[in-house]
């Protein structure tokens, strides 16, 4: 069947650790087909959260002697990940993105994949934003060129993780933006009364809407903007965050309002279509109160489908994005970024041995 072995990498902006998928792909029919052979999360310990979330902070020599260590830990997670199972031909590693302002012509994604490639000796592929910021783009989101290959059946994309974000095929050309805070806004809130997460979205449950918070977050100007756009750390804690702060409502009610907000703006993105088929996957999938409030809004029902997908989809799309650098063929679409161009992003490091 020349199936193709990679494993894909994702630490995302809501902390949840580092997911890792050993996904199979091959060409049937000229269409691209995969299967999911194994995934998981690895924690990240509370010492580590708190490197990286100091990472902005540090000293040039701390920031990069960091980017080197949290490579080697990435590479020692693919070693204990892959002990008893076949080996993956490549390595696609995200990296936790630490800055990202394509207004300034800035990304950065830590964990260096020369250090992956190292310790694994396994050919790995990494910086997959910043050749299409250099082209003027957003760097961002990067996932929809899977979504068009391996998940076009769908009308739409939507993926609630730290950030939410949807794409979706406008005539033949497919688009996407990020939509607005998600797991990031809502594990904050949960954090301060020492919950990892609001599991379920119960505490939103039991909460009411702040409508003067609402209104506020309805009324930030980025929800103005049109595609491409992509949010980062930085505009969640200027803009966002503050607003959130300024509330002295309780945590339930924040919570409430957070998750009406993040369906209002997603309704907003959904473009109805006549029998939509809406893809629904990321962690935020699995909070029952978040989806009935979206379901609230959005006329078409959201499709679930099975939880491996759902937790691990953007770890596969990256292993995909990967794959398809080492073939050469595009994986970042300038209709969903705004680049100059299409491009083949990403580093390469080939390794023929470990260390």
């Amino acid at each position: 069947m020349n199936e193709i072995k990679v494993l894909g990498l994702m630490s995302g902006t809501s902390f949840d650790g580092l997911d890792l998928a050993l996904c199979g792909f091959r060409q049937e029919k000229g269409k691209w087909k995969y299967r999911i052979i194994k995934a998981e999360t690895q924690k990240y310990s509370e010492e580590l959260k708190d490197k990286i979330r100091q990472a902005p902070f540090l000293s040039p020599l701390e920031f990069l002697m960091l980017h080197n260590d949290y490579g080697r830990f990435l590479g020692s997670c693919c070693n204990k990940f892959t002990d008893k199972i076949s080996k993956p031909v490549i390595i696609s590693s995200h990296g936790h993105t630490v800055f990202h302002r394509p207004d300034y012509g800035i990304t950065f994604q830590l964990g260096n994949g020369a250090e992956i490639a190292a310790v694994t000796g396994i050919t790995t592929v990494c910086d997959f934003r910043t050749q299409d910021v250099a082209l003027k783009g957003q760097g961002a989101p990067l996932v929809p060129i899977g979504d068009e290959l391996l998940f076009g059946d769908y009308s739409h994309c939507l993926n609630i993780g730290g950030i939410a974000n949807i794409s979706v095929n406008e005539k033949g050309v497919r688009r996407a933006w990020d939509i607005c805070p998600a797991n990031m806004a809502l594990n904050y809130i949960a954090n301060t009364e020492g919950k990892e997460y609001d599991e379920n979205g119960e505490m939103a449950r039991s909460g009411k809407v702040i409508p003067a918070l609402l209104e506020k977050l309805n009324g930030l100007e980025y929800y103005s903007f049109r595609p491409p756009k992509s949010l980062g750390r930085e505009w969640f804690e200027t803009e966002f965050l503050p607003l959130i702060n300024q509330t002295k409502e309780t945590a339930s009610d924040k919570l409430h309002t957070i998750s009406k907000h993040i369906a209002l703006q997603t309704a907003k993105s959904v473009k109805q279509k006549k029998n939509a088929r809406i893809l629904c996957t990321g962690g935020g999938a699995h909070n029952s109160f978040l989806i009935s409030c979206i379901e609230d809004h959005v006329k078409d029902s959201l499709i679930l489908p099975e939880k491996k997908v759902i937790d691990y989809k953007e770890a596969l799309i990256f292993a995909f994005l990967g794959l398809l650098r080492i073939k050469g063929q595009v994986n970042c679409l300038k209709s969903v970024t705004g680049a100059k161009s299409d491009s083949s992003t990403g580093v390469v490091y080939e390794s023929s041995g470990t260390l």
